[in-house]
């Protein structure tokens, strides 16, 4: 693995490159980092993940602004042109849509994984993140609280929400980007031709299998398929979603 460095106003910004081939920008959720979507990125794949840790996130400076725009901005100084394939989980789904709208001539496939943002404002799955960004800043407790009680039959979720509440510094950046959308129309969206792969999984409230199938519907060439559920089996979810980015990057490939 190689790893660096980006100088953006200020900040300085890491990102890291792994394996060797054609490139895939793969970029991690609200929250995560490298660490999260290497255990998704099929091991051995003959491709260069390349992945940037943004603001606040990992290894990165926490120096906004803190929006679609500012890291979707960071992105494109980091691929500087390149033609590749882009996708990540979560958040990391709706910048790569970002920058397929915005450079639709560079993105040549989508790996979207788990979406929780489609066209238009952010839709009520992402309130479980405002109201936890508030109650962090008012400093009221997760446990035992009606947040808690409504995500307790979703335990993926659960647990992402309890790790924010240990990282109370990260609340700004969850309040503001769970606000944010990626500023993208059905038109935006349906106009994207290039092959698309998208993942949902079962029991998430946060990126629900309904809005991965609105986007499979959008998107003229994609392929929507469902993983384990991440809660019971988190092993086999890992595999599945490897095994089926492989399968895509082959696919698109050859």
């Amino acid at each position: 693995m190689v790893e660096g460095h980006l100088l953006r106003d200020g900040a300085r910004l890491h990102w890291t490159a792994s394996g060797e081939g054609p490139p895939v920008l793969f970029q991690h959720g609200l929250g995560g980092d490298d660490a999260q979507v290497a255990t998704l990125f099929p091991a051995g794949a003959p491709f260069c993940r390349l992945t940037l840790e943004c603001r606040g996130h990992g290894a990165s400076d926490a120096a906004g602004p803190y929006g679609f725009a500012s890291f979707s901005d960071d992105l494109d100084a980091l691929v500087a042109g390149r033609v590749m394939v882009a996708g990540g989980v979560s958040m990391g789904a709706a910048l790569a849509l970002r920058l397929a709208h915005l450079r639709p001539g560079l993105v040549r496939g989508l790996i979207l994984i788990r979406p929780a943002w489609g066209a238009g404002p952010a839709r009520g799955n992402l309130s479980f993140n405002t109201e936890a960004a508030a109650m962090i800043a008012a400093g009221a407790p997760l446990a035992g609280s009606a947040l808690e009680a409504r995500l307790r039959d979703t335990p993926d979720n659960l647990a992402s929400i309890r790790g924010f509440f240990e990282r109370p510094g990260f609340a700004p950046i969850l309040a503001a980007m769970s606000r944010d959308d990626p500023g993208l129309s059905d038109a935006d969206i349906a106009a994207m031709t290039m092959p698309a792969l998208v993942l949902s999984a079962p029991r998430d409230l946060i990126h629900p299998v309904s809005l991965a199938e609105d986007l499979a519907a959008l998107l003229p060439n994609a392929t929507h398929a469902t993983l384990p559920d991440k809660a019971a089996d988190p092993a086999a979810h890992r595999a599945e979603a490897a095994r089926a980015i492989a399968a895509f990057l082959e696919r698109i490939d050859a």
